[in-house]
C-alpha cells in the first residue's frame, strides 16, 4: 500500500492527535532523534543559572572552594554553550527529514485524493478553498508538529529542571513561585491580547488592500477606456489610509504592550531578587549568594515557559482544525472508486441508453429523464437545447463522471457502472468551449498525456487541426510558451491546440461541448473543418448551441427538460414544424 493510500485508509479528523501520528509513522526515529538533539542544544538555558549559581558561591566564600572547580564549571557552561551549533544542526536536520517527508505525503495524498472525486464535489468547494487544504492547512500541521514535537517538551523540560533545582537547593523557594509565577505569566498574556487582535486587525486590511490592487490591475483597461483614473485612483488611496492608519495602530499598541510586558516580568523578578536576596541577607533558609542569582534566573525561566505554554494552546488548535480541514478531502465518501472493475484494452464505441435518469444531490427535479437511445459505432449524435435542457449532464454521464440515479448506459454491451473508467476515459478525447490550457510549451500543451508519440503522429495532428499555419508562425514554434490558460494565443488558435491534442489521442469516442460557440466566423470555418477530419469513424456526442456546426450529424437529439423531444437528422427535424425548427428560426 502507497503512502497516500495508507493515510487515505488511517485518516480521522475526529481524532486528531492520533491521525498526528499516523503522519509520521515513518518518521518516528527522526522525530526522536530531533527532540533529543533540541534539549540537547536548549540545555544551556537549564545549566546557566545553576553554575552561575555555583561560580559565585566559589567566590564568595572561598574557603572550602579550589581554583579548579571554578574552571571546571566555566568549562561546563562553556561547553554547553558551544554542543549549541552541532546539536542545533541535528536537530534541524532530522526534524526536517521528518516534517517535509510529511508535507510531500500528505500533498501527494490530497493531490491523488482530489483525482478521484466527483465533479459534484467540486461544484461545492472553491478552488480557493481546496488551495489552502493543499498549501496552508499542510503549513499549520508542520507549525504544530513544531510545537507539540519541540517546544513543548523543551518548555516542560525548563519546568521540570527548575523546579527540580529549586527543590534541591532551596525547597521552601517553590512556595514563592507557586504564589508568583502564574500570576506574572497571566499578566503578560493578557497585556499581550490586544497586540493579537490588532494583528488581525492589520492582516484583514491587508488582505482587503490586495484584493483591490489585484482588481485595480485587472480593471486597468476598462478604467482607461472610460476615463475614470481619477475615481480609481481615490478608491485605491482610500484603501491604502486604512492600511496607513491600521498599521500605526499596530506599532503604537506593539510600544505600549512590549513595555508594559517588560516591565511586569522584571518587577516581578525584582520582587524574586529583593526576596532571595533578604533571605541570603538575614540567612534563613540557608540560601546563598549563588542561590539568589539561581533563583532570580529559574523564576525567569518558569515564567517566560508558561507564557510560551500559553501563547501556544491557540495554536495548537489551529493545528488540529487543519487536520480536520483536510479530512473533507481525505474522508470523503465521493471516491470514484475503479477497484474490482473490468478494464478495457479496446472500445468499438457502441452506446445503449436505457432509461436513463438522473436527479443532482438536494434537488428533486430530474436533470435527465427516461433517456433511451442506442448509437452505433462511427455514428454522430448531436445534443440540442435550451440552456437547463440537460445537454452537459448528459455528457457527464457519457464520460463517466456522473452515475445515472436509474436505468444504465452500455458502452459495448457492458455496463459502464462494472467499467474501470480510468482505463475507459483512454479512449475518449473531450473538447469543450473553455480551452483548458497550462503555462508550458505548444508541444507539451498537445502532447499532454502522450509525451511519447513520434514526430510524424505530432506534425500530422497539427495539421489535421488547422494548427500548422500559426504554430510555425510563432516566435519559438512548437517551444513557444503560451502563458497561463494560452494567454498568449487568440480564441481560435487555443481551440485548434485542443482539437491537436485531441487528435494525438486517437479517441475512438469523441465529446464536443459547445467547442465553437464562442469563436468568430473565421475561426469556427478552421475549426469546424478540423473537427469533421476528428469526427471521422469515431463516435461523436456533439453539444451545440450554433446549429451550423451540426448539420452533418448522423441524428440529432432535441432536449427538453431532461427528456428527448424530438429525433432526426437536420432536415428532417426542420420539417417537423417542433421544437428544433423554432430554436433554429430564433437563431437566424
Amino acid at each position: 500500500m502507497s503512502s497516500s493510500q495508507f493515510l487515505q485508509a488511517k485518516y480521522q479528523s475526529n481524532r486528531p492527535f492520533r491521525t498526528l501520528i499516523v503522519l509520521y509513522r515513518q518518521d518516528w526515529g527522526n522525530i526522536g532523534r530531533g527532540m533529543g538533539f533540541y534539549c540537547l542544544k536548549h540545555s544551556p538555558e537549564w545549566l546557566r543559572p545553576l553554575i552561575v549559581a555555583n561560580i559565585i558561591d566559589i567566590i564568595s566564600q572561598p574557603e572550602g572552594h579550589t581554583l579548579r572547580e571554578l574552571c571546571l564549571n566555566g568549562a561546563v557552561l562553556a561547553a554547553s554553550i558551544l554542543q549549541n551549533i552541532p546539536t542545533h544542526y541535528l536537530h534541524r536536520q532530522y526534524m526536517s527529514q521528518a516534517i517535509r517527508s510529511m508535507e510531500s505525503q500528505l500533498r501527494m495524498a490530497l493531490s491523488s485524493t482530489l483525482q478521484q472525486l466527483s465533479l459534484s464535489f467540486y461544484h461545492r468547494n472553491s478552488t480557493g478553498s481546496l488551495q489552502s487544504k493543499l498549501l496552508r492547512d499542510v503549513e499549520a500541521i508542520q507549525v504544530l508538529t513544531n510545537q507539540i514535537f519541540q517546544f513543548l517538551p523543551s518548555t516542560l523540560m525548563t519546568i521540570g529542571v527548575a523546579v527540580v533545582v529549586t527543590a534541591m537547593r532551596v525547597p521552601w523557594f517553590l512556595l514563592f513561585f507557586a504564589a508568583t509565577v502564574p500570576i506574572a505569566a497571566v499578566l503578560i498574556r493578557i497585556l499581550r491580547q490586544p497586540l493579537k487582535e490588532r494583528n488581525h486587525a492589520l492582516r484583514r486590511q491587508m488582505e482587503t488592500m490586495s484584493a483591490r490592487l489585484i482588481e485595480m490591475i485587472k480593471l486597468i483597461p476598462l478604467t482607461r477606456a472610460h476615463g475614470v483614473e481619477t475615481t480609481e485612483m481615490s478608491k485605491t488611496e482610500s484603501r491604502l489610509e486604512n492600511v496607513r492608519q491600521a498599521a500605526i495602530r499596530l506599532d503604537s499598541i506593539n510600544a505600549i504592550t512590549n513595555a508594559s510586558s517588560w516591565v511586569t516580568l522584571r518587577l516581578f523578578s525584582s520582587i524574586c531578587l529583593v526576596t532571595s536576596a533578604s533571605l541570603a541577607f538575614t540567612g534563613r533558609m540557608n540560601v546563598s549568594i549563588g542561590d539568589v542569582v539561581l533563583l532570580t534566573g529559574y523564576f525567569d525561566s518558569l515564567t517566560m515557559a508558561l507564557v510560551q505554554i500559553l501563547n501556544i494552546l491557540p495554536q495548537l488548535g489551529k493545528g488540529f482544525e487543519a487536520i480536520g480541514s483536510m479530512g473533507e478531502i481525505l474522508e470523503s465518501t465521493e471516491i470514484e472508486s475503479n477497484q474490482g472493475l473490468v478494464t478495457l484494452n479496446r472500445i468499438r464505441g457502441e452506446f445503449l441508453f436505457e432509461k436513463v435518469n438522473f436527479v443532482y444531490p438536494h434537488t428533486e427535479t430530474n436533470s435527465i429523464a427516461d433517456f433511451s437511445l442506442k448509437v452505433e459505432p462511427g455514428e454522430t449524435i448531436a445534443l440540442v437545447g435550451q440552456s437547463g435542457a440537460g445537454k452537459s449532464t448528459l455528457l457527464n454521464l457519457i464520460i463517466g463522471f456522473l452515475q445515472p440515479t436509474q436505468g444504465r448506459i452500455l458502452l459495448d454491451g457492458r455496463d459502464l457502472n462494472t467499467i474501470d473508467k480510468r482505463t475507459y476515459r483512454r479512449f475518449i478525447s473531450v473538447v469543450s468551449q473553455e480551452t483548458i490550457l497550462f503555462e508550458g510549451t505548444v508541444r507539451e500543451n498537445i502532447l499532454y498525456g502522450r509525451e511519447q508519440i513520434s514526430e510524424d503522429k505530432l506534425q500530422q495532428a497539427i495539421t489535421d487541426a488547422n494548427a500548422l499555419e500559426f504554430i510555425s508562425e510563432l516566435p519559438q514554434g512548437l517551444e513557444t510558451t503560451i502563458g497561463e490558460n494560452g494567454v498568449k494565443l487568440s480564441g481560435g488558435q487555443r481551440q485548434r491546440l485542443a482539437l491537436a491534442r485531441a487528435l494525438i489521442r486517437d479517441p475512438r469516442v469523441l465529446i464536443l461541448d459547445e467547442a465553437t460557440a464562442s469563436l468568430d466566423t473565421t475561426s469556427e470555418s478552421l475549426i469546424q473543418s478540423a473537427l469533421e477530419r476528428l469526427m471521422q469513424q469515431r463516435t461523436t456526442f456533439v453539444a451545440a448551441h450554433r446549429f451550423s456546426t451540426i448539420r452533418q450529424a448522423d441524428r440529432i437529439v432535441v432536449l427538453s427538460k431532461g427528456k428527448i423531444a424530438e429525433i432526426g437528422d437536420y432536415r428532417s427535424l426542420l420539417a417537423n414544424e417542433g421544437i428544433f425548427a423554432q430554436l433554429h428560426r430564433l437563431q437566424l
